[in-house]
């Protein structure tokens, strides 16, 4: 289904200081570390974490757990107080703040559980974003891009309406359609399905299986553990800790849903 999607860039991501890496994502004995008028708060307590390419790794953990600030690590949101964070190579925790956001948008598609669309563009707008942002692909190719995308997520029909007029559930397929714009190898995806009903997250986390069948490296926090024992491994976070790493066996077939026969059509 999402073959044509790819330009074949393989699953390394690349930006300034990037090297040969033995893993796609090298978590090196993160801290970080708080400061409030209260005092210190220490959210991640030497966090270690590898992910190879083409793996789908669900973090999961309560709140408070340190699991979205371990994601804030790696999507350069936020700074370890002491570690390393390792992406294809680059040391993204040494990234200035312009070399982030451009690094950023050509490795890594992130995906929110609210969407985080902007109100104010289009459907196809938002998808072109990132395109614009990081001068990808040729101003003509953009549009066409991103209404292929759209087709992709059955999108097609809602892609001159404004993010308001169109359900939850629609937002959040855009948001990944939008998350693929620039081929990242890297897709993350923080509680996406978390303010969704239940079928269509079902309809939602087909498409992350989807994908990783077609070569992507995905990153999920989610409370659902139902959902988090279909990727390829669970890690779980308690008290700012790794406290287990479990891998599971792949689906042999995909589930089949509307999405998925559609496109087989």
């Amino acid at each position: 289904m999402f073959g044509r999607w790819f330009k074949g860039k393989g699953s390394g991501a690349a930006g300034p200081g990037a090297g040969v890496a033995e893993h796609l994502i090298d978590m090196r004995n993160i801290v970080k570390t708080y400061q409030s008028i209260a005092g210190s708060f220490t959210a991640l307590k030497g966090v270690s974490l590898l992910v190879d390419g083409g793996e789908f790794v669900a973090v999961i953990g309560k709140s408070g757990s340190g699991k979205s600030t371990l994601i804030n690590m790696l999507t350069g949101i936020d700074r370890p107080t002491t570690g390393e964070v390792i992406v294809g190579g680059t040391p993204v925790h040494t990234l200035t703040e312009g070399q982030m956001s451009v690094w950023r948008g050509k490795n890594l598609g992130i995906i929110f559980q609210f969407f985080q669309l902007l109100p104010s563009l289009t459907v196809v707008e938002n998808v072109m974003l990132p395109m614009d942002f990081c001068n990808m692909y040729r101003p003509s190719e953009r549009r066409d891009r991103a209404m292929m995308l759209l087709e992709q997520v059955e999108m097609t029909e809602t892609a001159n309406k404004l993010p308001s007029a169109i359900s939850g559930g629609q937002q959040q397929r855009a948001a990944i359609a939008r998350a693929m714009a620039n081929d990242p190898p890297i897709l993350i995806a923080d509680e996406p399905t978390g303010n969704l009903d239940s079928r269509t997250a079902e309809a939602v986390f087909t498409l992350f299986e989807e994908l990783v069948r077609a070569g992507k490296t995905i990153v999920m926090v989610t409370h659902d553990t139902d959902l988090a024992r279909r990727a390829t491994r669970s890690v779980v976070v308690a008290d700012g800790e790794i406290v287990s790493s479990e891998y599971h066996q792949p689906q042999a077939e995909p589930v089949e849903t509307p999405i998925l026969a559609a496109a087989a059509a």
